[in-house]
């Protein structure tokens, strides 16, 4: 029951990603919230007010001038009786509205009168995504104040679009909603501190089609990232290819093999911290060829594997080392016995140790369990989102960073 007795506001907007708010709805009641909705007239097209008052206990609000409410300013009390207000589907159009504070109907003028803070969900076609117009508002709403999660990549309703502007998944909104009511690092607590976070899978290439890679989908170590710069920190996220977003306050580098990631994992230092959350290749292709191989008939062709550089091993013995260099260890066996092996073996302070077996769904999920070993001992933590994990391990970080590292 993680939002046990939270007052959560939730702001539907009209997109074709409000079907999924009734799931939202229902996930955000499981976890102990109360939620209060308020919709657009818009977002009536897509779902009624009917289905939402029956999933959320209580009768969805629509009209500005409704006489059942407003003769008390019922606006003003539905901006300020919750704890977060969630805005999801965030379209373009209430983006553009709330960026310029325009408040000409229910929603809007309860996103202006509000003084609790917004976490808005966009989901638009990625062209109204990457328009000039959206990207200005994007960032005027993030100077205000405002959080995000997503939008994530992916096909479009619309037959035939893919890219940048699905909207985040119900327990993706679910967690981010944890993760700003919950009890996280001080905005201070890394402040003058540098960070280097490494995140994501490498994609070793074979012929000019084909590549070695995992199925890291970069979210533990993305929500790392975040996690530490909304603690203060000037964070350089060295980035493998993944399908979301950058974090928002974080400087991103991408790149796509294990030497390119070690290069610019290098070139980040010196910082106070480094975490390798990324999945990095251990083999790459000997020879990548010009060509794309051509298939032949009952003869595969031989695939010679040479040994990537190890990053983490690097960090750790660099001349240049952090006072704290935490690695992950992603293991499908003998979690404990490895993550040890792998903490005396690349010599770094601590190891967060994932049990990524197929049946756990840690690989490309959204939750993760994790046991944090350090030479001291091994903790075992509970199954959290990855941004509630996020959360507790920059805590860990700032406390360690502020003691000196006694790892």
């Amino acid at each position: 029951m993680s939002l046990q007795g939270k007052r959560i506001l939730l702001v539907i907007g009209g997109g074709i990603a409000a079907y999924k708010c009734l799931d939202l709805i229902r996930r955000l009641r499981e976890r102990g919230a109360r939620v209060r909705v308020v919709m657009t007239r818009a977002a009536q097209e897509f779902v009624t007010p009917l289905s939402v008052s029956a999933l959320a206990g209580e009768r969805a609000h629509n009209d500005l001038f409704d006489p059942a409410s407003e003769f008390d300013v019922g606006h003003i009390r539905l901006a300020r009786e919750t704890d977060l207000v969630v805005v999801a589907p965030a379209t373009a159009d209430l983006m553009a509205k709330m960026a310029q504070g325009v408040a000409n109907d229910l929603a809007t003028t309860v996103l202006l009168a509000t003084d609790k803070k917004i976490l808005l969900a966009p989901a638009m076609n990625p062209q109204m995504w990457a328009h000039p117009a959206t990207r200005r508002n994007h960032a005027r709403l993030i100077s205000d104040g405002c959080l995000f999660v997503g939008p994530n990549a992916g096909e479009m309703a619309e037959a035939g679009e893919a890219g940048l502007g699905r909207m985040a998944e119900p327990l993706e909104i679910a967690a981010a909603i944890e993760d700003a009511l919950s009890a996280e690092p001080e905005r201070t607590a890394l402040q003058g501190r540098r960070l280097l976070v490494t995140s994501g899978p490498t994609l070793e290439p074979i012929d000019p089609v084909r590549f070695l890679s995992n199925r890291s989908s970069g979210r533990q170590g993305h929500a790392v990232a975040y996690a530490a710069a909304r603690a203060g920190a000037d964070v350089i996220l060295v980035s493998g290819p993944v399908a979301i977003s950058d974090p928002i306050g974080v400087r991103t580098t991408h790149v796509e093999t294990a030497r390119e990631m070690l290069t610019a994992a290098e070139a980040a230092l010196p910082v106070d911290a480094a975490v390798c959350v990324a999945a990095v290749a251990d083999w790459r292709a000997d020879h990548q060829a010009s060509e794309k191989l051509k298939k032949q008939k009952g003869k595969p062709p031989a695939l010679a594997l040479v040994e990537n550089p190890d990053v983490l091993a690097r960090i750790a013995h660099h001349a240049r080392r952090p006072k704290l260099v935490v690695g992950f260890a992603a293991e499908t066996e003998n979690l404990i016995e490895n993550a040890r092996e792998k903490l005396a073996r690349k010599g770094c302070d601590w190891i967060v140790a994932n049990d990524v077996s197929a049946e756990t769904g840690v690989l490309g999920g959204l939750a993760n369990q994790i046991h944090l070993v350090t030479r001291k001992g091994v903790e075992a933590w509970p199954l959290q989102s990855k941004e509630v994990v996020a959360g507790v391990l920059v805590k860990r970080i700032a406390d360690a960073l502020k003691a000196g590292v006694n790892a």
